[in-house]
């Protein structure tokens, strides 16, 4: 995951589409942030990213972030407590095994899709929309 060549496959009207459409079966909220500094511990870091985001705000506590650090070539799926309370391990297994395969074959693009698209069928199989929901947190991907 080549930084310079992660972010320019990147198109991000076609994430933030992605995004979109994801939740539109879903209560949940799902955001992808890129960052250009160096990350050791990913999950770590995007635990900080996804409370400075204020995804922790959803009433259902069902937000997912998608991070990622191509510097260090390092990527986390975090979730919010009530999606690890209803996913099983295997949802998070099979979601980054998939897209770690697609970062090592240099499909940056298609596995930051990949995780929007995973993460949606699963808030959407735990967090079924409900007539009074509202996209919560904008679906564009956020840089630093």
């Amino acid at each position: 995951m080549e930084p310079t060549a992660f972010t320019q496959q990147l198109d991000d009207a076609q994430i933030a589409e992605a995004i979109r459409l994801a939740e539109v079966s879903t209560s949940g909220e799902i955001r992808v942030f890129i960052t250009r500094s160096h990350s050791v511990k990913p999950l770590e870091d995007a635990r900080r990213e996804f409370y400075r985001l204020g995804m922790a705000s959803t009433a259902l506590r069902n937000a997912v972030l998608l991070y990622f650090a191509p510097a260090t070539q390092r990527f986390a799926v975090y979730g919010d407590e009530g999606v690890y309370l209803r996913c099983e391990a295997s949802f998070w297994e099979s979601t980054t095994r998939e897209m770690e395969a697609l970062l090592k074959d240099g499909k940056f693009h298609e596995a930051v899709l990949t995780g929007i698209r995973r993460a949606g069928d699963e808030l959407a199989r735990q967090f079924p929309k409900h007539g009074a929901d509202r996209n919560d947190l904008p679906n564009e991907v956020v840089r630093d």
